[in-house]
């Protein structure tokens, strides 16, 4: 069944469960994949009868005469290198919808490496939007004060200062945490209390999909109906708190986008405005005390003490390095090396966790990752749609980004996270 406007022309075509496909957004994502009728076709499967060749009966679907069936979708997807979401918006995603790149990619990041993050955050677009057409459909929601409320030529500390007056955090309970993962959790609740959406993301839905912590931190979408913010969960855990706060920033300002990894100040002015506030929040200026031993001082003496003021704080060294680069206590050369010592770090711990991983094959259930890795505000409202009957059960499972078998499941324990 189609939906047509007052030309008779149809703008809208059902699958085989009911629910409502966009002909021009199909027709969008083969154009953008730079394919044609006869090409698409093909490749999708359809034949030529006496009746219709394989072109005109694509032409068909595009044009909302027919219906697409749901292995056709599924094949478009693969085929376009679209996520199945897009093809359930109400249109297609404008151009640049996605944000600016505010990265320093290095050579380490490859072609393959930018194709498998540009999937993901057009499936993350895709989902984004469908939240937000939920939350227009519902009385209350409306739009947040804070989104837009900053400027890059703004006072980074009078930012960093309304944006915990705004989530409520104080100093004290940031030292008071036991670590650096209940620091993260302390903060992703008090954001999403906010209105903040927060989910930890790294691939595409397996392993081998892995999105590395060199070629995306985070990214935010500064809508102010649903803002969302996305960390790497690929990424260190001492590591999180500061690009959720980062990410922060970056919808104070109303600058979407994807971020990078930490390092010295660089060219971008929205980067550097956002990393100095995340730093003012995680570890202020005024608890900094000045200390002789770390000028000139060797690697090892510098890193000890990166060491124990990122304990104190349960933040990561390489913010205790940035900040310490700021100040002008260390070189950027001494800045540098440091850097460079935490990513190797990682990358061997990740090795060695990996390898105990495949060796045992133990860990937390499937939907107690998910749980965590979507957040407890986007659980929440999808089920109090579903319950209040403003959205499908098929579409609350394209915002949380898993079968719909799953939706039931993973939604069963109110609250959980």
């Amino acid at each position: 069944m189609s939906v047509s406007d007052q030309r008779g022309i149809p703008t809208t075509a059902a699958d085989a469960n009911g629910q409502q496909i966009n002909p021009g957004v199909l027709r969008w994502a083969r154009e953008t994949a730079g394919l044609t009728l006869d090409e698409a076709a093909q490749r999708l499967g359809l034949t030529t009868s006496a009746r219709s060749s394989a072109a005109d009966k694509l032409a068909d679907i595009e044009s909302g005469r027919r219906a697409p069936s749901v292995a056709q979708l599924l094949r478009a997807a693969t085929i376009y290198r679209r996520p199945l979401v897009v093809f359930y918006l109400a249109e297609p995603p404008v151009p640049g919808e996605r944000g600016e790149d505010f990265r320093t990619t290095g050579a380490q990041v490859t072609p393959r490496d930018n194709a498998i993050l540009d999937a993901l955050l057009r499936d993350l677009r895709a989902r984004q939007q469908l939240l937000r057409a939920m939350l227009e459909d519902e009385e209350e929601a409306g739009p947040l004060a804070f989104v837009r409320t900053a400027d890059v030529g703004d006072d980074p500390t009078r930012v960093a200062a309304a944006i915990r007056s705004c989530i409520g955090v104080t100093l004290r309970a940031q030292r008071e945490a036991k670590g650096p993962e209940p620091l993260f959790a302390l903060l992703r609740a008090a954001a999403e209390l906010i209105g903040v959406y927060v989910l930890l993301l790294g691939d595409l839905g397996s392993h081998h999909s892995d999105i590395g912590e060199n070629v995306f931190r985070g990214v935010a979408i500064a809508d102010n109906v649903a803002p969302f913010i996305v960390i790497n969960d690929n990424d260190a855990q001492a590591a999180r708190s500061f690009t959720l706060l980062h990410e922060l920033a970056h919808i104070w300002l109303g600058a979407s986008g994807v971020s990078g990894p930490l390092a010295g100040p660089g060219p971008n002015k929205v980067e550097n405005f956002c990393n100095e506030v995340a730093s003012e929040l995680l570890l202020p200026a005024s608890e900094l005390a000045d200390s002789g031993a770390i000028r000139g001082a060797d690697f090892r003496t510098v890193l000890r003490a990166t060491e124990e003021l990122a304990r104190a704080w349960n933040v990561s060294q390489s913010l205790v390095t940035y900040r310490y680069l700021r100040r002008g206590w260390i070189s950027h050369q001494m800045a540098g090396e440091l850097f460079g010592y935490f990513a190797d770090r990682l990358r061997r711990f990740k090795q060695q966790n990996r390898a105990s991983r495949d060796s045992e094959d133990t860990g937390p259930s499937y939907y107690i990752v998910r749980r965590h890795r979507l957040g407890r505000a986007l659980l929440d409202v999808v089920r109090r749609g579903l319950q209040g009957d403003v959205i499908t059960h098929t579409k609350a499972a394209k915002i949380l980004g898993v079968s719909p078998a799953s939706v039931g499941p993973l939604l069963a324990r109110p609250g959980a996270a």
